[in-house]
This record gives C-alpha cells, structure tokens and sequence, in this order.
C-alpha cells in the first residue's frame, strides 16, 4: 500500500506544480497514473486474500455522477461527444483516486505522513508563490515564454485557483495546532509552515480565496467551541499564527493586495459574472433534465450569451451553475446527495473522534471543503484538476472513520516514533 500512498501524493503534487493539471498533457498524466495505481491495487487484493476495501459514502454520489456523463456519451444526449468524453476521463480519475485514498490511508501513521506532506507542500508553493511575485510577475516559473499578463500566482494560471489551492491545504496545519494533534516540540515548526501560506493568499489578492479563508477560520472556531473544557485547543497557537501572518504580510508589501480586494479588478467585473451565469441557467432551462453534456459548455455557451465581449468562455465562474447547465436536474441531485451526505458523515464522525490528532486532522479538512464550497459560488475552482483533487481528498478525511481506540493503542507500540511528530 505504501507505493499506492506515495502515488497518490505524487499525483497531487504534480497536478499543483504542472499548472493545476488544466492542459491535455497533464491531465492524461493524471488519468494514466490513477488507472495505474488502481491496477496496483488490485494486483496486491488478488495476492492478500485478507485484504479489505473501505467503502466511503460519498462514492455514491461520485458514481452516479460519472453515470451521468457515460449515459450521455453513449446515448447521445450530448451536445459535442468529443468534450464529453474527455471531461468523463477526467471524472473517471477524479473517482478513482478517491476511492484509492479511502483504501490507502487508514491508519494514523498513514495519516500523519498525509497530513505533514499536505502542511509541507502547502509551504513549499507558497513561497514558490511569493518569490516568484517579487521576482518575475506575470511568469510561471521564470520563463517569459509562459507570461500570462500579470494574472499568474505560483504555478497556476490564475491567482484564484492558487487561493483556492491554499485554502484546501493551509486548514490541515491550523486544524492540527488548535486541536493539540502536534506535539509541543513541532508546534513552532508548524507555525512556520502555516504563517507563509496564509501571506501568499493576501498577497495573491483572490477576493473570493481571502472571504473563503475567513470562512474557513470561523468554521474551525466554532468547531473548536464543540469540545469539552478539558480539551481545550490551543488558541494561543491560533492567534500566534494569526499575528505573525499578519506580520509577514505587512513585511512583503500587501498595498497592491489590498488595491486588487478593494477594487473592481480587469479581469473580470461583477456584471460579467453575473451575464455568464445567467447564460448558463439558459443552457440549463433549454435542457433541464440531462444537460447539454459534461465538458460542453464551451461549445454551447455562445447561443445563450447575454453580453458579448470577444472572449471565449470556458467556465461561468460558478461551479454549481455549470454543473446544472451541463448535467441538468439529474446532476443537480447528484450533487445535492454529496453535499448532504459529506455534512452527515463529516459531522458524525468529528462527534466521534477522541484522538487529538484525528480531530484536528477532520476539523481542518470540514473547514477546507466549506472554504472552497463558498468560493465556487464566484469561480471555477473544481475545474481545476489539481484542487478538484484536493478537494476531494478533503472530503474523504471529513468523512473517514474515526481513528479507533485500539489502532491508537497498537500503534503506540509499533510506532513509537510517531509521537515525536504529532500529538496524543
């Protein structure tokens, strides 16, 4: 399972680093390497007879989603077959590597090594982010021939989709130092790796990623104020972060930050936000039970565009409304059983966490899908394959099962290491 685990971070961190995954050659790299580990998978169930398969409850939804855009393709109820079939691919991997991580990482161990590469990653591009801001603005990694007009943040395109990277991966840190799931011996550490992501997200100036990210504090304090007074979590760690963020922002210059938030940028204005879903809700009233097809709204938005400015739109910044518009009413209840599901589990199962890092580890990832549920409202972040990937890798740590009494126990023996690194 071991080659599976690394397999999956390795896909992950390759999605983030190649541009989010959004060309054709990355995204085949993604879709190949998920079917690959899942052959892996198989290979060593068919060679331990006692090997199990976990079953998470959000595959449901997952499945019936991607029956959707197989039932359009092969009926033909699809306005472009081509687009279709490339975006069903893409949803493929997308159910694969999530049920792969609900098989992968199960025990503590597993998901200390989880939690600490998403911490450290989280650090890594976002100072990957910040020097590249000061040094080369509007380049993807130093190269004028990948210039993207100013737009750009770490190695995504856009500096909304860098945001909505940092809030699916900065929560994880915060979760586990208000939660007591590090030790006292990492905790400045882990401090340090969590003040410099949440300076690069100022510093990218995302409206929708810096509302999303107070979300996603105010989910993790109202969490907090679930648990008994003997289990406190550690505010003073909390605001320690907080204003040493504060204090590295102030020191890399956020004047032009608070220009991008306060002002109505080029990029793309509140009206045009508005014209592009309101065309999507045409696509979606001209075809209201199955869509216009998975991955066509490319194809089909011109008919129903409301305001012309030369530009091709390929998503409506609104996740929820292109869904609508390309799966129609049966993907919309598709969506709605995940949603219902994921605060179901999510909430039974933090109920029922006793370990300090299990608790942290869940109360970060419910806080990381809420952040990136509001901000969909305003962008197209779960288009993106390397954070609809994240995102879902979230969804499964709110939803996993609680980390039992007894593997805490036996791990204690076998792992003694293990406490050196997160806490009790």
């Amino acid at each position: 399972m071991s080659l599976v685990r690394g397999g999956i971070c390795l896909v992950i961190a390759f999605s983030v680093l190649a541009f989010g995954a959004v060309e054709a050659w990355s995204a085949a790299v993604v879709e190949i390497s998920a079917a690959v580990l899942l052959l892996a998978r198989a290979i060593l169930i068919a060679r331990d007879r006692t090997a199990t398969i976990q079953w998470n409850a959000l595959n449901g939804p997952l499945l019936a989603f991607l029956a959707i855009g197989l039932l359009q393709l092969f009926l033909g109820g699809t306005a472009y077959a081509f687009l279709t079939r490339m975006e069903v691919l893409r949803v493929a991997a997308y159910v694969t590597l999530f049920f792969l991580a609900a098989q992968a990482f199960r025990k503590r161990a597993d998901l200390s090594f989880l939690a600490w590469f998403l911490i450290v990653f989280c650090f890594a591009v976002s100072l990957l982010g910040i020097i590249q801001h000061f040094t080369s603005e509007g380049e993807l990694y130093w190269m004028p021939s990948l210039t993207i007009r100013g737009d750009s943040f770490g190695p995504f395109v856009n500096r909304n989709h860098f945001a909505g990277f940092v809030e699916l991966t900065l929560p994880v840190g915060l979760g586990l130092m208000l939660f007591r799931g590090i030790s006292s011996e990492l905790l400045p550490l882990a401090t340090v790796l969590t003040i410099v992501p949440v300076g690069a997200l100022v510093l990218s100036g995302s409206r929708g990623g810096i509302i999303g990210f107070a979300l996603e504090l105010r989910v993790l304090a109202v969490l907090a104020r679930t648990r008994r007074a003997g289990e406190g979590p550690r505010m003073i760690a909390l605001a320690t972060v907080a204003l040493a963020a504060l204090a590295v922002v102030a020191w890399v210059g956020a004047g032009k930050a608070i220009q991008r938030f306060s002002t109505a940028r080029q990029d793309l204005t509140m009206s045009r936000r508005g014209s592009m879903v309101r065309g999507a809700a045409g696509i979606f009233f001209a075809h209201p039970i199955k869509g216009s097809g998975l991955g066509t709204l490319v194809s089909v938005y011109p008919r129903y565009e409301t305001l012309y400015d030369g530009y091709v739109v390929q998503h409506v910044h609104n996740d929820y409304m292109e869904a609508l518009a390309e799966t129609g009413v049966a993907g919309g209840l598709c969506g709605l059983a995940f949603l219902w599901l994921l605060y179901r589990e999510a909430r039974t199962g933090f109920e029922a966490e006793r370990s300090h890092f299990g608790r942290g580890l869940r109360a970060g990832a419910i806080a990381a899908v809420a952040g990136l549920l509001l901000h969909s409202f305003i962008d197209f972040n779960l288009h993106i394959p390397s954070n609809a990937l994240l995102f879902l890798l979230q969804a499964f740590l709110a939803t996993s099962d609680p980390i039992s009494p007894e593997t805490r126990g036996a791990e204690r023996g076998q792992r003694s290491r293990e406490y050196s690194v997160v806490g009790g």
